[in-house]
This record gives C-alpha cells, sequence and structure tokens, in this order.
C-alpha cells in the first residue's frame, strides 16, 4: 500500500441493570489484547479514491471520506454519520482502525464516516485565522454544511474531544452522540494536573518539531527500530513495542506539524468546565487507566458534569485507546450507537 500521508447518570440511577453489567463486562474484555489482531482492514484500501479537499471559509481541509451516502454520491439511507476528531499532533490516520469498520458495517449497519486534518495538522495548511478550540468547533460546524451533513456522531481523541465537546455546546443541533477519548480540556485548564500534563506533551513537539522532514520520510524504517518507536510512541500509547511497524508509522508521518504551538496554547487557554453540562446528547468517555498526556481522573469529572454520560476505563492502555485497543475501543463505539 502506498504511503497514507502522501495520499492526500453517571450511576445504576441512569441506566439499567442489565445495561450497567454490558458495560462492565466490556471494559473487562478490553484487557483480553493489545493492538489489532490480524490484518487490518485499513491495509488494503486504496485511500487515493476516499481523499479530497474541501473548502471552508476560505481554507483548505483535507477530508476522507468512506461508506455509503458519501457526499459525492447520490443521498442513500444509512445509520448516522460518523465523524473522528483527532487530538494534538495528530492527523487523519489515528482513525484508521476504525474508519473501514464502521463504514463497511462489519458487524452491523454501515455508516459514512468522515476524518479531516484540522488546519495545522497533517496535510491541511495552517488556518487563516489564529487557531482556537471554539474555531474548530465552527470549522466543523461549515464543514458538515459542506458535507450536506445536518447531524453525526462525534468521535474525538484528546483535543479532538474537547472540540467535538465545544461542537456540543456551541452547535448542538449538530452532534446525536459524543465519545470523548482521553479528551482535554479538563486539567489542560488552570489547575496543576495541567502543569504535570504539558511537559510531557512539549518534549514530544521538540521531539517531532526538530526532526518532522525526516520522519516524514523515514518513518517506516523509524517504526521497524525498537528504540525509535519508544522515543517517539512512548508518551501516547502505553506499550508502543506491541503495534504494528505499518500503523506506527502512519502516526509518525502526521505528527511534527506547524499548528502545534498555537493549538497548543489554545487547549491551555480556553475554560469549558462550567459549560459542559450544556451537553444534551447522549456521551461516551473512553480512558486509558495508563495515560501518561491526561489524567485518567478526568474522565470521572466528564462523566459527573455531562448529564448524559458514563465512561468506560480501559486497562493498561495509554492516550490512544483507538489504536491500542481498537477491537475493545470499536466494540464499545458500536453498541454506544445502537442504544
Amino acid at each position: 500500500m502506498a504511503s497514507i500521508s502522501s495520499q492526500a447518570g453517571k450511576s445504576a440511577a441512569r441506566r439499567t441493570a442489565t445495561g450497567a453489567a454490558g458495560w462492565l463486562g466490556r471494559r473487562a474484555a478490553a484487557d483480553e489484547g493489545y493492538g489489532p489482531a490480524g490484518r487490518s482492514p485499513w491495509l488494503d484500501i486504496d485511500w487515493h479514491e476516499h481523499q479530497r479537499w474541501v473548502t471552508v471559509n476560505g481554507d483548505p481541509v483535507n477530508v476522507i471520506e468512506l461508506g455509503p451516502g458519501r457526499s459525492s454520491e447520490a443521498p442513500a439511507a444509512t445509520a448516522q454519520p460518523l465523524v473522528f476528531v483527532h487530538g494534538l499532533s495528530g492527523s487523519w490516520p489515528n482513525w484508521l482502525e476504525q474508519l473501514p469498520v464502521f463504514a463497511a458495517g462489519r458487524s452491523s449497519i454501515a455508516h459514512r464516516v468522515i476524518a479531516l486534518d484540522l488546519p495545522g495538522f497533517g496535510h491541511s495548511p495552517m488556518p487563516s485565522q489564529e487557531i482556537s478550540i471554539s474555531g474548530y468547533a465552527r470549522l466543523l460546524d461549515r464543514l458538515f454544511d459542506q458535507l450536506e451533513i445536518d447531524a453525526a456522531a462525534v468521535v474525538g481523541n484528546s483535543m479532538g474531544g474537547f472540540i467535538g465537546a465545544e461542537l456540543a455546546i456551541a452547535f448542538p443541533q449538530r452532534v446525536e452522540r459524543l465519545v470523548l477519548v482521553s479528551a482535554a480540556g479538563l486539567s489542560t485548564y488552570g489547575e496543576p494536573r495541567a502543569e504535570r500534563a504539558m511537559p510531557g506533551l512539549r518534549r514530544l513537539e521538540r521531539v517531532l518539531a526538530a526532526s518532522a522532514a525526516w520522519f516524514a520520510s523515514k518513518s517506516d524504517t523509524v517504526a521497524l527500530r525498537r528504540r525509535l518507536r519508544q522515543l517517539t510512541m512512548n508518551l501516547v500509547v502505553a506499550h508502543p513495542d506491541r503495534l504494528p511497524a505499518a500503523l506506527v508509522a502512519e502516526q509518525m508521518r502526521g505528527a511534527g506539524k506547524p499548528g502545534f504551538m498555537q493549538a497548543l496554547a489554545a487547549v491551555l487557554e480556553y475554560d469549558v468546565r462550567e459549560r459542559l453540562p450544556e451537553i444534551a446528547c447522549p456521551t461516551l468517555i473512553v480512558w486509558g487507566d495508563r495515560d501518561r498526556l491526561i489524567a485518567v481522573s478526568d474522565a470521572d469529572v466528564f462523566e459527573e458534569l455531562i448529564p448524559r454520560s458514563r465512561k468506560v476505563i480501559l486497562q493498561d492502555t495509554g492516550h490512544m485507546a483507538m489504536l491500542e485497543r481498537p477491537a475493545a475501543f470499536n466494540a464499545l463505539l458500536e453498541e454506544f450507537l445502537g442504544e
């Protein structure tokens, strides 16, 4: 396969006893396997066919679309669209283990799935306006218009979860369901825990930014070398050496982009805590108990503040549960969408 980046209530009172048992069962199942099992479907996709540029407020945005009912096709009756939003230093391939699975409907109905490179990350150039969390939410709102999406389930990791929460607050009609995967927005603002999280993020940026061009051209080689893989991925996943080299290489290719510092400042400076109770849609919170970037205790606070939310903590998992525990994560997401 050609390089992807080169192509373009809280408690039992809020749920039934059966439902609660089911979620606890999912948590236990997450301990059974780390990383993808077998050959991942994304390896067999020609991503050229699914990439296009969408102009939003004059800024080009790199967009990936799969599944029935794409905006380039005739309308189709399908399940709700899924929109995946990456985090700081991320890019759309952060969702490689989800996109083809939910587009194909391997165990349920097929979805139209969309992932993007936020402006300043991946292949999307820096935006004309300064990066902000509210600005990214407005961009998603207008991107929905461009893609002819009225509303979607929004899944965000880290900063992407923060943006998803802001979208659900500022544009509630756009978000039918919300999934927060190790979301930023709480301990990353005005609390002592932010000081513990940010040095790790800054260290990650220094490593990536200092050699971004080299990593982009040598990511396959780097991913095969255990020590370099540990250096670049140890902050974001619990076991870099247990993830496939091809998957790690695609994460490296999308990192070290110019939007990092503005986006980091946006995460640190934007306070969303008091507005989280305004989120009206059902919300799933997923966290790894070994997250080195954002404290797992934030999951408790999100669950406390968002009215229709529940949390699942995956054991022996870091900051990117969707890559580290794809089978368990996809099962959780499928169950949540089907409720």
